[in-house]
């Protein structure tokens, strides 16, 4: 008697328990939630929330921080991929028709290297005084950055052998990524004066 009463005790109580928690779950936004939120405007979405999950408990729903770090995870990428290009270029993995194309591609993506930390560097420095002026200026280098990507992608057009086929792939992927940086410094823009104040 003693025992079945102490269990009709325990499951009270753990009812209890979880309708607590059930009921104030909703109140509290999950982190995943954020980035969905801040991703929605990007072009590849399921690129966004896979490469920028991580920034959720920080960014929450800031535009300007989630713009940087767009534009953080995108420099990321592109200094990957000027990499693999440099090392396809030293270890002559690639010649023949593709050797130019191939040393186009690396001055382009170290433009993009450059155009992408000047948008870094303005948006970490933004303020109410100069805010569209730079933000003028972050979303002119984005649009350069993107436009070198494309640029190295011009010698790649229907790519013959698995190394040029896996070249454009890579490059087409991280140009996935400064595109989405693209559109989060874009919604930041469009936020107006009102999202430097946010938390």
């Amino acid at each position: 008697m003693l025992m079945a009463t102490a269990n009709v005790y325990l499951t009270f109580l753990l009812l209890v328990c979880l309708l607590k928690s059930g009921r104030s779950a909703p109140n509290a936004p999950r982190p995943s939630n954020y980035v969905q939120d801040a991703c929605i405007v990007t072009r590849y979405r399921s690129l966004c929330i896979n490469s920028l999950a991580s920034f959720s408990s920080t960014a929450k729903t800031s535009p300007s921080k989630w713009a940087r770090a767009g534009v953080s995870v995108g420099i990321g990428e592109t200094k990957n991929i000027a990499q693999y290009l440099m090392k396809v270029k030293n270890y002559r993995e690639m010649t023949g028709r593709y050797k130019i194309p191939l040393s186009d591609c690396i001055e382009c993506f170290q433009n993009a290297i450059d155009q992408l930390h000047g948008s870094l560097g303005a948006l970490r420095k933004l303020n109410a005084r100069n805010f569209y002026t730079q933000m003028g200026d972050v979303t002119t280098w984005l649009s350069a950055a993107l436009t070198d990507q494309d640029t190295c992608l011009d010698g790649f057009q229907n790519p013959r052998g698995k190394q040029a086929k896996m070249l454009r792939n890579r490059v087409l992927r991280s140009s996935y990524f400064t595109s989405n940086a693209l559109a989060l410094v874009n919604k930041l823009a469009t936020s107006g004066l009102e999202s430097l104040d946010d938390p």
